[in-house]
């Protein structure tokens, strides 16, 4: 993995927000897979082979005359990369019982202690949706239970999970570094009764679950829900997130037609994390 290139986008927008949080979510969409908010804006990381020069061309709001987007970028190696964690990674404290902290950070005394070296993989619990996720798996009991991760990034939701006694849980992403980077990842905490897969939603054929998991994107969730419902056993849940407020009536009109129910939401800054029962 040594040898991958990335491309570093350095944006520079103002006012910040929502400007920012519009900007990852579009970019996203067209293959960014890794994000660094700072004071003046974003870098936004996209391996070179995805990489084309008109990768900007259907991203939205840099066409908004309400915000101001300028940007610059330039190849990166991967070891600078995590080093630029090392630096700027701060740990996290959810609902006071958990703590998502690097391998440098000294031992918390919160009931759970999830040590996360997250290099190119998104989910170290800093952006508003891997925050909620945390939350929901924070306060649903998964004792016994069978879980996937979908889109599972660090791994750090499947290895949650897996501290509140989960019996099984599948982790899967189709990103190569975040495969290898949650193998990593539950290794470091572990959680032996976590298995990773790299792939997609055709990875789940024929499984069953108890709970599911998924932050990924609102495209990716309305093509992926109905499979996802086929996944889950009756009274099963579906924890989803990596959208905004104003798409929640989509999302749900999409888990109602695939016989799942709405139960409950988080909001942060405009972005939601919603529970469904199957």
């Amino acid at each position: 993995m040594a040898d991958l290139i990335y491309i570093e986008y350095d944006f520079a927008v103002a006012p910040l927000q929502p400007a920012s949080d519009i900007l990852i979510a579009q970019l996203g969409e067209v293959g960014f897979d890794s994000f660094v908010e700072n004071e003046e804006g974003v870098l936004a990381y996209i391996l070179k082979d995805a990489w084309n020069k008109d990768i900007l061309s259907g991203i939205q709001i840099l066409e908004n005359s309400n915000f101001s987007i300028t940007h610059q970028f330039k190849e990166i190696e991967q070891q600078n990369w995590n080093s630029e964690w090392e630096k700027n990674f701060e740990q996290i404290v959810v609902g006071d019982i958990c703590t998502v902290r690097a391998p440098f950070h000294k031992a918390p005394e919160t009931k759970f202690d999830i040590v996360i070296e997250p290099k190119m993989s998104f989910g170290t619990g800093h952006h508003e949706t891997t925050h909620m996720m945390l939350q929901h798996v924070l306060d649903h009991d998964f004792k016994g239970k069978s879980v996937l991760d979908m889109g599972s990034g660090t791994g750090v939701l499947a290895i949650l999970t897996a501290m509140k006694n989960a019996a099984s849980v599948d982790a899967i992403d189709i990103d190569n570094w975040c495969y290898l980077n949650a193998i990593e990842n539950k290794e470091r905490n572990h959680c032996n009764q976590i298995n990773v897969y790299e792939g997609d939603v055709r990875l789940l054929k024929d499984k069953k679950y108890d709970v599911i998991i998924a932050n990924i994107n609102r495209n990716i969730l309305l093509e992926d829900v109905p499979a996802y419902a086929q996944c889950l056993h009756e009274g099963g849940i579906l924890f989803l997130s990596g959208f905004y407020v104003e798409d929640m009536p989509s999302i749900t009109k999409k888990c109602e037609d695939s016989g799942l129910t709405f139960e409950k939401n988080l909001e942060k800054n405009n972005w939601v994390a919603v529970k469904y029962v199957f």
